[in-house]
């Protein structure tokens, strides 16, 4: 499905249809292991089409991966306020490797997405934290004002907006991602975790993944 002017401004309605699919996933607080099985790190860590985004020291003892959602306000909440801690504590350390995965949940989020990689690299994870810093500007009614009002701090024009939005090849490498991770890790809902292959759901916190992390750094 490509994303378009129309699908857009009808954000909210599809966010409607999809039932609770902003942060949808039935939780309480804190990190919830899943029963499923471990998923080797060789599996988890096959690249995106599009490349992979991620901090870190690719040869960290840890592995973290996020599927997030930029529509989700449970993963706004953890990218702002718990992700600092655990990126000055493990991440720039190189105690922790992670990896950021996109994982859409309605055309808004896929629209995001596509804007984050049109971006580059180097503005993958600045238009991503905008994206969640804002979330209650542009997951609106009328949601396309705001959402180029965003990018153009990124850098882009209407021109390259509307071309981005419209660019086959990126929309597909982020569906890819979240169909490989739906089909084969058994991801439904956003944020989850895998922590060296674990699979971990919930809103946790900075210490509830730091306590998991500290686990495969003291074996």
């Amino acid at each position: 499905m490509r994303v378009t002017r129309r699908e857009l401004c009808q954000g909210t309605a599809l966010l409607a249809l999809a039932g609770a699919a902003v942060g949808i996933w039935p939780r309480g607080y804190g990190l919830v292991g899943a029963a499923l099985a471990d998923v080797s790190n060789e599996e988890l860590t096959v690249p995106s089409p599009l490349g992979e985004q991620s901090q870190g020291d690719p040869k960290a003892p840890v592995t973290l991966i996020e599927y997030a959602a930029v529509t989700c306000p449970h993963c706004a909440d953890f990218f702002m306020h718990q992700f600092p801690t655990l990126k000055s504590k493990y991440i720039d350390t190189g105690k922790v490797h992670f990896i950021f995965r996109e994982f859409p949940l309605n055309a808004l989020d896929l629209a995001g997405f596509m804007l984050a990689r049109c971006a580059g690299d180097d503005k993958f994870f600045p238009m991503v934290d905008t994206l969640f810093e804002k979330q209650r500007e542009w997951v609106v009614q009328k949601p396309l004002e705001p959402l180029l009002t965003i990018s153009k701090q990124a850098g882009f024009t209407k021109e390259s907006f509307d071309a981005c939005l419209t660019n086959q090849k990126v929309e597909d490498g982020v569906k890819w991602v979240r169909e490989r991770a739906a089909e084969k890790f058994g991801v439904s809902g956003t944020p989850t975790f895998f922590i060296n292959g674990k699979k971990y759901t919930g809103n946790p916190t900075a210490a509830d993944i730091g306590a998991q992390i500290d686990g495969y750094l003291k074996s």
